[in-house]
């Protein structure tokens, strides 16, 4: 939408299209980039950040390019957001692997997307610059 007064002629449309259905409403986040920040934590409620990942360039939603370590937000505002991803690590009791997505906005705001509780394709481009081997870590934290 573009405009408040559009939204409940459009909310009305979706919620007729999709009875009984829950709807979300979100906040348009132009020019976004998808940053991410590759997280570790264990059954003891350690959680740490191993860097993060730029993974904006993408074709019909699949990621063509990831790029490490994040260049596109400067360092302060980019640590902000491990330490966002590692709070939610802990607040949920996370033990794993995973990856926290982000929007960010040229603004330097950023918006949550989700925790992804495995490891995925793009993790080569961390375990280069954090000079670790992301699957025996998951594994030893498994064990």
């Amino acid at each position: 939408l573009r405009s408040a007064e559009e939204f409940p002629t459009q909310f009305y449309q979706v919620q007729a299209e999709v009875p009984g259905s829950p709807i979300f409403v979100m906040k348009l986040a132009n020019k976004a980039r998808h940053l991410e920040v590759q997280i570790l934590a264990d059954e003891y409620g350690n959680s740490i950040s191993l860097f993060g990942r730029d993974c904006s360039v993408q074709r019909r939603h699949q990621k063509i390019i990831e790029e490490a370590p994040v260049t596109v937000a400067n360092a302060t505002l980019f640590q902000d957001m491990e330490k966002a991803a590692v709070r939610l690590a802990k607040m949920v009791g996370y033990i794993s692997a995973g990856t926290v997505e982000y929007l960010y906005r040229e603004d330097g705001k950023y918006y949550f997307l989700e925790l992804n509780p495995r490891l995925q394709v793009e993790h080569p481009c961390t375990e280069m610059v954090a000079s670790v081997n992301l699957p025996a870590l998951q594994l030893q934290v498994a064990m």
